[in-house]
Order: structure tokens, then sequence, then C-alpha cells
């Protein structure tokens, strides 16, 4: 949040929802990333399958991403209108959700990437500084994260049921305990939490992100490796941060 924006409540949230006393704090979704956002100098985006880890792909390449919310004839206008390239379906060939399909994205692409978990939740911080966080970069997002600010908002995205409603992911909750991990600073007990959650896993963690539901419908999908992708541990130090609806460096 800059300076001279005055902090305002989501509407009907209460003052102990948004875990105030805290330096670190974190909240599921799009509800989360409203309510925390105002209050906040940065706020980190935690989408592990797949959106967050496509745009840390993408941005390491030099490319960069415009999320969009919505995959329907607006998507096509809005590439257009901003002279960027469209992402297809999974598996429809070129550019996609997959980020198996962005490994050999050349520098300087604009991809427009629309989905309806990381895009939706990255494009309501509210004008609150945005990075996005998966396994893959989870330190060095920390680290940029600490340098924006002592508030840190970290928002595991979560999937959706049929209905509409949350579904929390295991492995958002732990790209999010991943960050928190890296964090310094007073942490509420939603971020201990998480970060508990990280460090218990331990080892275990790659097969716990291959084996959690999210994974078992991309693998039954066909798409194994995309998964592999996600999985692997800090091994970028790519920081895309979120600039006039463009996540690049």
């Amino acid at each position: 949040m800059s300076g001279d924006q005055k902090p305002h409540r989501a509407a009907g949230v209460v003052p102990a929802h948004l875990q105030e006393g805290f330096d670190v704090r974190c909240e599921w979704g799009l509800a989360g990333i409203e309510a925390l956002a105002p209050t906040s100098d940065v706020v980190v985006v935690v989408d592990v399958l797949s959106f967050t880890t496509c745009v840390a792909v993408a941005v390491a390449n030099g490319a960069s991403v415009l999320p969009y919310r919505f995959r329907d004839e607006t998507a096509s206008d809005f590439a257009a209108q901003s002279g960027a390239l469209l992402a297809s379906s999974r598996g429809g060939g070129g550019y996609s959700l997959s980020p198996a399909s962005l490994l050999g994205i050349p520098a300087r692409t604009r991809l427009v990437l629309p989905s309806p978990n990381g895009a939706t939740i990255s494009l309501a911080a509210q004008g609150t500084r945005t990075i996005a966080a998966c396994l893959r970069n989870a330190t060095a997002v920390a680290r940029a994260a600490a340098v924006s600010g002592s508030r840190i908002a970290v928002i595991p995205c979560g999937e959706r049921w049929p209905d509409g409603s949350l579904r929390p992911a295991l492995e958002d909750w732990l790209g999010a305990g991943a960050v928190i991990a890296a964090l310094g600073g007073s942490k509420s007990p939603e971020a201990i939490a998480a970060e508990r959650l990280f460090a218990s896993a331990g080892g275990e963690m790659t097969g716990l992100v291959r084996s959690c539901a999210s994974a078992r419908e991309i693998i039954d999908r066909g798409f194994a490796s995309d998964v592999e992708l996600a999985a692997e541990f800090d091994c970028s130090d790519v920081v895309p941060v979120l600039t006039h609806g463009e996540y690049r460096t």
C-alpha cells in the first residue's frame, strides 16, 4: 500500500479477520487478498498448480505475463488491444496454463494468461505491490517482499469446487509456508501454521505435491511434467512483480 492511500476494509470483514498486529499475515483466496491488501505494503500471490509457476517460468525467460480473469471472447479482445499473445487451453498447442509449455517462451514475449484463481486474485490487490510466488522461487520472493515493506500478506489462492466455493489446496499452503519461512518479523497464527506445515514436510515435500489432489487431477489429464516443474523448490531467483497489469522483473 502506498503512503498516500487510505486503508479501507473489505465489506463485511470484521477487524479480527485482518490479523492485525502482525507483520506477516496469511489468508486464502480472493476474499483474503481483498481483506488484507489495503493494509499491506506488499502481497504475495501463491498458485502453485499452476498460474504462479507459469509466471515464474515465463518471466525467468524474459517474457512477461498479463493476468486475465476469464477465458472467453473478452480475453481475445484484451490480448489484441494489449498487443500480446493469448494463451491457449492446456493441451491445445502453444503457450498455456502449463508450465512445461512455457519453458521455451522467447524473451520479450507478452502473454495474456487467463486463470480463475491466480490471475483473478493477482488483479484484486487494489494497487498494493504484488509479487507472484511458487515453490520454485519462494526464497527469492520472500527477500524481495521484505525489501518492499514490513507489512506482508501471503495469499495461497486455492482451487474451486464445482459450485464455485474455495477448495483449499495443499500445494498452495506449502508454497505460502515456504515464503513465510524465509521472512522475518512477527507472524500471525495463520502465517505460523503455513510455515510449520512447510517445515514439517521436509524431504517429503516433493512427494506431497506430486500426490496431492490438484496434482493428481493434472497428472490424470496427461500433464505430469507440469507437476514436476511445480514441485521443484528454490531452483529460481526470479521475482515477478505486477507492474501496470503485467508480471515482469
